[in-house]
């Protein structure tokens, strides 16, 4: 196998296990957030509002850090910056 064939393999698994992680970890993190949103509403179903305002705002981030990964990684993927260092 050449050395282009071995940088290939290489970055396709290091960007599967980069997608695997960006979308598992923000996953994670949404179920922690809105678990902790309901038991606020729980304790305190007259702040309702608050709460639920500050919820969708910090899944809206998470969610964006869940884009941005899959974003690098797609043009890690395709579009590999190293790349141009085998290439002469």
């Amino acid at each position: 196998m050449t050395g282009m064939t071995w940088f290939t393999l290489a970055s396709t698994v290091v960007v599967a296990l980069g997608i695997a992680l960006g979308t598992m970890l923000p996953a994670i993190a949404m179920g922690r957030a809105i678990s902790g949103a309901l038991e606020s509403l729980a304790r305190q179903p007259e702040s309702e509002k608050a709460i639920m305002r500050i919820l969708f705002i910090g899944l809206a981030m998470i969610e964006s850090l869940a884009i941005y990964c899959l974003v690098i990684m797609l043009v890690i993927l395709f579009r590999n910056p190293l790349l141009a260092y085998l290439v002469h």
